[in-house]
């Protein structure tokens, strides 16, 4: 078993354009986590998925690269199953006191999202409002629906700014600054296609995959 890993976030003040694009000189700079062990069964075709962060005094920033193949995004409503499709998912305990309640936040592909906030995983949980979701800027660079499946390989992006205010009407937060640490994970999944898999940055240890096991999060270092 990996030992939980740690990733350092730097402060970025200047305005971000959500555009999607991992080559611009600002993620350039940034340091990726690899999203590459597995749970469950290894699948026959293994994307290759990278992700990275940047926090302001209001807002997180994160982007995602994957280098996919068996493509499939047919979720279209907000809080709908978005990892059914291919879908990539960020999971983080914003209040230092309580490194076990978390937000999970899940977007598919074509930039359809679902978010709650959890204090007793799969038991005790809130769904955000849609209104509030909607506060989170996403910009994705493949279709917003894509069926039949898409088998050739394809590289796409996913990227989004979260309002730190919009996470404090649900829970504490301690707000990012230098030497503030949060545990967290990043994954990728898909459910619902030829090639289903269950991806994670921090090494989660369990026979059925499951992503909703925070004692098994990594560290976010803000810088």
């Amino acid at each position: 078993m990996k030992a939980a890993p740690e990733y350092r976030i730097h402060r970025f003040n200047d305005p971000v354009t959500i555009d999607s694009r991992w080559d611009k000189p600002l993620w350039q700079q940034m340091q990726a986590v690899d999203i590459s062990n597995v749970m469950g069964k290894k699948p026959g075709f293994f994307p290759v998925v990278q992700a990275k962060m940047l926090y302001s005094d209001d807002s997180l920033y994160v982007i995602f690269h994957v280098q996919d193949r068996f493509v499939r995004c047919i979720t279209k409503v907000c809080n709908g199953p978005v990892w059914e499709d291919s879908c990539v998912e960020f999971f983080f305990a914003p209040f230092t006191q309580e490194p076990k309640h978390y937000f999970n936040l899940e977007i598919n592909c074509g930039g359809t999202p679902l978010m709650h906030f959890s204090t007793v995983p799969r038991k005790v949980f809130t769904h955000l409002e849609v209104q509030d979701i909607k506060k989170i800027e996403i910009a994705h660079s493949l279709p917003k629906i894509i069926e039949p499946e898409m088998a050739e390989s394809v590289t796409w992006t996913l990227e989004y700014r979260i309002p730190i205010d919009m996470l404090e009407k649900y829970a504490p937060v301690t707000r990012p600054s230098e030497g503030v640490r949060w545990k967290a994970n990043f994954y990728k999944i898909a459910e619902n296609n030829s090639n289903p898999h269950y991806l994670t940055w921090s090494p989660v240890k369990n026979k059925i995959p499951d992503f909703h096991l925070p004692a098994y999060f990594g560290t976010l270092l803000f810088e």
